[in-house]
């Protein structure tokens, strides 16, 4: 696992969890990495796109009209059905109404056209998640290994969905992966900690705490309880 400043960088983003579990929603994690909100997100796929329909993607995001958002995007995709950027925003706005399996068609559309992209594989794996279906983002995430070998989100997300489902060596494997690639992603930090909680590795969860200390004394103090409970139990 990384020290050091790297591993400090997550402590100020976890400062809204009380416990380990439940950090990282199935249906938000995407949605909550990125750093800048969704509208840059959003607006960067649709570069080549008409100012009035980017000014209208981002006035219908702020107002959270998702149906909205959705008409537009289908209404420009009965136009230009091969075009991965509204099927980016049609499947954006369809999890944002709970329409899952929309939601998964659209990023299915996004596979398709562009396998060779990290944004509708991780989406489509994040909705199966959403769905309660984390064997089949397991199996998404491992079909899109080949190309994503090198996407931090990827292994965050293959973690997550093992966690979903109980098997919490090979989701600390993930998590460590992910954090390899990049020693600031927050949820994955979590995760591990809850991975080696959940497997009995109490000396490296106590290990994330003393990180988490002397900036996020809440999640230390989050991580030490279950620690606590864990042992409890046994």
């Amino acid at each position: 696992m990384k020290r050091g400043s790297a591993a400090r960088r997550f402590l100020t983003a976890v400062a809204a969890c009380v416990a380990i579990a439940g950090c990282t929603p199935a249906g938000q994690i995407l949605f909550s990495l990125l750093p800048d909100g969704t509208i840059p997100m959003l607006l960067s796929h649709l570069q080549r796109e008409s100012d009035t329909n980017r000014r209208r993607v981002a006035e219908l995001e702020q107002k959270g009209d998702w149906q909205g958002l959705v008409n537009l995007a289908e209404e420009n995709l009965a136009l230009q059905p091969n075009n991965v950027s509204w099927w980016l925003v049609a499947g954006y706005a369809n999890s944002r109404q709970k329409n899952h399996p929309r939601a998964i068609q659209c990023f299915q559309e996004m596979v398709r056209l562009e396998p060779h992209a990290a944004d509708g594989w991780n989406f489509l794996a994040q909705e199966d998640r959403a769905m309660g279906e984390p064997q089949r983002a397991v199996d998404i995430l491992a079909r899109a290994q080949p190309v994503l070998r090198d996407v931090p989100v990827t292994y965050l997300l293959l973690g997550e969905s093992y966690s979903d489902l109980g098997r919490f060596e090979l989701a600390a494997r993930a998590y460590q992966q992910a954090l390899d690639l990049d020693g600031g992603l927050t949820p994955a930090w979590a995760g591990l900690a809850r991975a080696y909680i959940k497997i009995g590795r109490y000396a490296d969860a106590e290990s994330i705490a003393r990180a988490a200390e002397a900036s996020n004394p809440q999640f230390a103090a989050a991580i030490r309880d279950e620690i606590r409970t864990a042992k409890n139990i046994q």
